[in-house]
């Protein structure tokens, strides 16, 4: 037996996700409804499959460049001067990743050297302060309220800005809570990052899924562009989670570091997912549409549902998430998904899971079929029924 500690430091000091638990509870119950995974229900477009199908049937089975297909980049060039006005060059700028999740660990990696901190909102997603930690820097969540639709707001960015300060890493829409943040608190968190001289991460893999308000991309403000590593995909928007396709745009400098590290441990996204995700931006924009819309019917229905069932919830602005308070039932958010889960095989996410902030609320994804929803607040209200003081 070795005398001596296995594993890293970094590795013991992050936690298992609290998503994957239950996520693993979830596949061995038939009958559960999970609203636990942000996993579309809908199947990736018929004509998107079909590019990837093509792509294998012609043997175009080998290593793109480790940048991905310059076809694809150039692609995402042209939608990002087409949403924002942002003028990325396709061969220096733009990197094809596995998915946002490889390029939110990469950006971590390529501008975080020990000790640095990394400011984000809490609750945030579950791979923030894990991808922080496996850089070697410190994370410092800033805490988001209800009151202001958890919104990340620019004061309370300033108040964490220490001299260790390197990076401010948002999720926006975010994901738990559906959180858009207004023009005004990102123009002012801009005007911090310049002041200070700090980089901004900026994962807006769900930046098509918007209700009712406007989604603002912060390298469009002055200064910006230079020292904003811009995160997006095709996962959420296009139905396409298991192709494992995402990208980043940043400045030639910072995206010649993240290559380095993509090289090394990954070499390059898949063949036939890039030609797919190719086939979404030109003519996928009529299927983000229509799922657009089926959420966010979804959503209102499911919100107004929770409202009237005495959880106290904010109406998303962005993604698909509802963030129920669940302090009226007199559980923790822990004892609350545990024993919904078992007791009326309803699967939702601790609130914890996502940052101290989110203590008392869970998250449900009504990603899931319309009928789903309604039968999941029926199971619900019956619960909390039982539990409510």
């Amino acid at each position: 037996m070795l005398k001596r500690d296995v594993l890293s430091q970094r590795v013991r000091q992050v936690k298992p996700s609290g998503i994957r638990k239950f996520f693993d509870i979830i596949n061995t119950m038939p009958n559960v409804i999970s609203l636990g995974v942000g996993e579309p229900d809908f199947v990736t477009p018929e004509h998107i499959r079909q590019a990837g199908v093509a792509s294998i049937q012609a043997g175009r089975t080998r290593y793109t460049s480790n940048a991905g297909t310059l076809e694809l980049r150039e692609e995402i060039a042209t939608l990002l001067q087409r949403r924002y006005g942002l003028t990325y060059d396709p061969v220096s700028q733009i990197l094809v990743t596995v998915g946002v999740s490889e390029g939110v660990d990469v950006a971590m990696r390529a501008v975080i050297d020990p000790g640095d901190e990394v400011i984000s909102p809490d609750p945030g997603y579950v791979a923030y302060e894990a991808d922080i930690i496996f850089a070697g820097g410190v994370p410092v969540p800033v805490k988001t309220y209800a009151e202001y639709n958890f919104a990340v707001r620019a004061a309370e960015i300033a108040a964490a800005i220490t001299p260790r300060t390197k990076v401010i890493l948002l999720g926006n829409p975010n994901n738990p809570t559906g959180a858009v943040i207004p023009r005004e608190e990102l123009e002012a968190i801009a005007k911090l990052a310049v002041e200070h001289n700090l980089i901004v991460i900026s994962d807006e893999v769900y930046s098509r899924l918007v209700y009712n308000t406007e989604h603002v991309c912060i390298a469009t403000f002055p200064g910006m562009q230079e020292r904003t590593i811009l995160l997006d995909g095709f996962s959420k928007a296009y139905a396409m989670t298991g192709w494992r396709v995402g990208y980043v745009a940043a400045s030639a400098e910072i995206l010649g570091a993240m290559m380095k590290i993509h090289q090394y441990t990954i070499m390059c996204a898949g063949t036939a997912p890039q030609e797919a995700a190719l086939q979404a931006l030109r003519h996928g924009d009529e299927d983000v549409q229509r799922m657009h819309d089926e959420y966010q019917h979804r959503g209102h229905m499911f919100v107004e549902g929770l409202n009237r069932i005495g959880l106290a919830t904010c109406e998303p602005r962005g993604a698909f998430y509802a963030f129920p308070n669940i302090t009226s039932t007199g559980l923790s958010d822990e004892e609350f998904a545990e024993r919904l889960l078992f007791d009326e095989e309803v699967a939702v996410v601790p609130g914890s899971a996502f940052g101290e902030a989110g203590t008392g609320y869970v998250r449900a994804a009504y990603c899931t079929a319309y009928d789903q929803l309604e039968e999941a607040l029926v199971r619900i209200e019956r619960f909390v029924r039982k539990h409510t003081k």
